[in-house]
């Protein structure tokens, strides 16, 4: 029992990671990008979006990974 709840742990936790660095890359590009040209924001945001939609899906199937652990 313990080595299962270790395993679901350890596949969120590790599952994580990736995404949360990706969204904050993306973010930080984004605005980068945004203080560079200003009136670019409209074109820069809804890729953005997008691509950190992408990233946390990531996440998402790592919870379901999780979950689906069993015996």
């Amino acid at each position: 029992m313990e080595n299962i709840m270790l395993a679901k742990a350890l596949a969120i936790g590790i599952g994580s990671i990736g995404p949360a660095l990706a969204v904050g890359f993306i973010g930080a590009k984004a605005m980068e990008a945004i203080g560079r040209n200003p009136e670019s924001a409209g074109k820069i945001l809804v890729p953005m979006l997008l691509a950190a939609a992408f990233a946390e899906s990531i996440a998402i199937y790592a919870l379901v990974i999780a979950f689906s652990i069993s015996k």
